[in-house]
């Protein structure tokens, strides 16, 4: 069944959650691994536990890697997203600790329709919240996405 939306469906304002998804130890070696950044933060409990976190940290990145995984989860881009464009203003509010439950908040911003029959240009916010509803990462990203008529 598909559940892509095309950029008339869209209303600015109208928001789309995730299903959430806990952090574990894995994810954060392997973002280690898949980055090259083993900064004593991330890998030495030792080091992290001297520090006002008191604890290591997820890298940031690793938020921005899955949050863009999540939009995917959602389904409503599946077959109609042709590019993300950007990612500005983002923001690391809150750290990103293993065994965090995170879940993809995506709110429709704005819209330009161009000169295009076949896309139109999106923004959105795009926030990563914890099992507490707090935000623990803020950004906007625009993408293109199909018109009904470039099907």
């Amino acid at each position: 069944m598909d559940h892509s939306l095309y950029f008339e469906d869209l209303k600015q304002g109208e928001v789309f959650e995730s299903t959430g998804r806990t952090v574990t130890e894995t994810d954060m070696t392997f973002f280690s691994m898949l980055s090259g950044d083993w900064n004593p933060i991330h890998c030495d409990q030792h080091f992290a536990s001297k520090t006002r976190f008191g604890e290591r940290l997820v890298h940031g990145a690793y938020g921005i890697a899955i949050a863009t995984g999540m939009m995917h989860t959602l389904g409503i881009f599946e077959k109609s997203a042709v590019a993300m464009m950007s990612i500005s203003d983002w923001k690391f509010v809150k750290p990103i600790t293993v065994g965090m439950t995170l879940r993809l908040r995506l709110t429709i911003l704005d819209f330009e329709e161009g000169t295009s029959q076949r896309v139109g240009r999106v923004n959105r916010r795009l926030q990563l919240v914890n099992e507490q509803d707090e935000v623990v990462q803020d950004g906007v990203s625009d993408m293109l996405i199909l018109k009904k008529a470039g099907r």
